[in-house]
């Protein structure tokens, strides 16, 4: 059976236009027109994600971790938004968004304007001391981890020299040698540092998943844009929208594991379909 995507698109645009109160969830797709690739899309690196427990419990694990992290976040944070960003921001504006629940750790959605944006992953750019609780910037961490491994420095321009398809939505990237990389502790109290994100095998903080559940609820509209909901941690707000009757738009290229709660499902891209959306 053929599917009309045009028709899809304009389905799509007027249902986004006949709501009130329009809630924004995003994923990688998101940010994909930024130079940042998804997991799962045609040209996704192939990825081993780090577990929780690994990155708790081996030193060594850590270490490699961290190696790829360095090399990576040269790229991620440089990152700058991209139109369908700025478009979703002027759109909040206008009243035509009333917030922003992304699973994109890139801080991306934050730099181009919308608020509020409830980050349910966390963000790259922040830091946590797992002792003694501390947050910090991961900038300047960055430097110390020049500062530590001179011979390794990094920026931009040399940091995925092998090809963008090394770098990962998380801010890791391949790194072939990483066993003599040396890795900053907490300048407070000697701790272990970690990403303030999510990583598989760790829960979302349940008051971040009730404030998200809460901007649901008070929507009138769920809008999925650029997430393929492999993960429960996003299917389960499409999920709960359904339930509660609640109309769901969803716009990703590929098929989604919500597809058939979607009141209208448009297979494409983000920021085409967000520049087809008149003010």
């Amino acid at each position: 059976m053929s599917i009309d995507v045009r028709t899809s698109v304009d389905r799509g645009i007027l249902l986004w236009h006949s709501s009130r109160r329009p809630v924004v969830l995003s994923g990688a797709g998101m940010s994909t027109d930024s130079g940042i690739p998804d997991y799962r899309g045609p040209n996704a690196p192939k990825a081993n994600p780090m577990m929780y427990d690994e990155f708790v419990g081996n030193s060594d694990s850590r270490r490699r971790y961290w190696a790829r992290s360095y090399r990576g976040w040269a790229r991620m944070g440089t990152a700058i938004p991209n139109p369908g960003h700025h478009r979703l921001a002027r759109l909040g504006t206008q009243g035509l968004v009333t917030g922003v629940i992304t699973q994109n750790v890139d801080g991306l959605h934050e730099a181009a304007g919308s608020r509020p944006v409830v980050a349910l992953h966390g963000r790259l750019a922040d830091v946590v001391c797992l002792d003694c609780g501390e947050r910090s910037s991961r900038a300047v961490l960055q430097s110390r981890l020049t500062a530590l491994n001179p011979e390794l420095r990094v920026t931009a321009a040399n940091s995925l020299a092998a090809g963008q398809a090394e770098l990962r939505p998380d801010g890791d990237a391949v790194v072939a040698e990483w066993d003599r990389f040396r890795v900053a502790d907490c300048v407070s109290c000697g701790g272990l540092l970690k990403p303030d994100v999510v990583f598989f095998g760790e829960s979302v903080p349940r008051p971040r998943v009730s404030e998200c559940y809460a901007r649901v609820e008070d929507a009138d509209l769920l809008v999925v844009l650029g997430s393929s909901l492999t993960v429960m941690s996003g299917l389960r707000f499409v999920r709960h929208a359904a339930k509660r009757g609640q109309p769901v738009l969803i716009v990703n290229r590929g098929r989604t594991r919500g597809d058939d709660l979607a009141t209208c499902k448009v297979d494409g891209g983000v920021s085409e379909f967000l520049a087809g959306l008149t003010d």
